[in-house]
């Protein structure tokens, strides 16, 4: 998540197990402690702009890297804190809250390697959005109260709230997998795998993302009192032999095709607007939208040993931003089609 949610539940989680003298050292060190495991985010290399997605949430995001990630931690720290507290509370207090961390991030859509070095699979729960203010913003309101009337309680409170609003994601998430599922029975189709993700910011719409017949199908789903559908695009699936014929198997740019494969779990398709740039379909500005937020172009006049371009594409209209709030408050919403076949809509 957001490193503001992380300092955040970091320092709740610290702030929860210490004394109401240790309540202050807490606040600072669970935050930092929280943070800390995304400082993998300075492993990136200008020659291979792959690099980052395979160490960012990997090893220091390991539920068996806390101890060593806590221990790094409490050595930077315990001389600002020496005076009050020895470095094994220290070292406890950050432990707590840099064990939140790689948890937390399990609960987004993008993956987080929790049991490395031992596998190297993506943990994503999908019952909460990599931005959420309701979330955040009481955790904070309950973390600085706690510090200023040292009262460990409110911090204690603050993780329960957290773990009742993730709750409520898991509950939501299976509202929206059921509600996709009415989609995919309305079109008549039996998908490979379906999966639904959290929009951005809010609990109430989802994306749901599916693979048919060698096609993606994305739609978005709002579910409130009631459920409301928001029906999207469809686009092919990626078929390298077909899409760049020209690609030799052992150069660089098809390695790291591969290496943006298991990055997206294979939901990768070529954008509508550029034919050299594949996508995550995982992601994109609005829930029901083909248009990945980033890629990688695959450059035809590069040498066999150059890499893939890296590139964003998050800019975000006026256009946008209206359609996606008046899903947000349910308005706009569709008939679920009684037939109809694949292909793009």
């Amino acid at each position: 998540m957001d490193p503001l949610s992380q300092a955040a539940i970091g320092a709740a989680a610290s702030q929860s197990f210490g004394s109401a003298k240790q309540v202050r050292h807490a606040l600072w060190i669970g935050a930092l402690a929280g943070m800390a495991p995304d400082l993998d985010v300075l492993i990136r290399s200008d020659q291979d702009p792959l690099l980052f997605l395979e160490f960012h949430r990997q090893f220091t995001h390991s539920l068996f890297f806390i101890p060593i990630g806590a221990l790094i931690c409490a050595i930077a720290f315990y001389p600002l804190a020496k005076k009050e507290l020895s470095f094994k509370n220290v070292w406890l207090l950050a432990a707590l809250g840099y064990g939140t961390h790689g948890l937390l991030d399990a609960c987004t859509t993008y993956g987080t390697q929790l049991l490395w070095p031992f596998m190297n699979a993506r943990f994503a729960w999908h019952n909460v959005s990599v931005i959420d203010p309701l979330f955040t913003l009481p955790l904070m309101a309950l973390i600085v109260a706690a510090t200023i009337r040292q009262k460990p309680f409110l911090a204690a409170c603050a993780m329960i709230w957290a773990v009742t609003y993730l709750g409520v994601g898991l509950l939501q998430h299976q509202r929206a997998l059921s509600a996709a599922q009415h989609i995919v029975g309305a079109r008549g189709q039996a998908p490979i795998r379906l999966e639904v993700k959290p929009g951005f910011a809010n609990l109430l719409v989802w994306k749901a993302i599916y693979e048919f017949e060698e096609r993606y199908y994305v739609d978005a789903v709002r579910v409130g009192l009631d459920t409301t559908f928001y029906l999207g695009q469809s686009v092919a699936k990626l078929n390298l032999e077909e899409r760049f014929p020209y690609l030799a198997e052992d150069s660089q740019q098809a390695r790291d095709i591969e290496r943006f494969r298991w990055f997206s779990d294979d939901w990768l398709a070529v954008d509508a607007n550029n034919p050299t740039l594949i996508v995550d379909m995982r992601y994109s500005q609005l829930p029901n939208a083909i248009r990945g937020l980033w890629g990688i172009l695959v450059q035809a006049d590069q040498a066999p040993e150059h890499h893939v371009a890296w590139v964003n594409q998050r800019d975000t209209g006026k256009e946008e931003l209206a359609q996606f709030w008046s899903q947000v408050r349910g308005r706009g919403a569709e008939r679920l089609p009684q037939d109809e076949t694949s292909g793009d809509r």
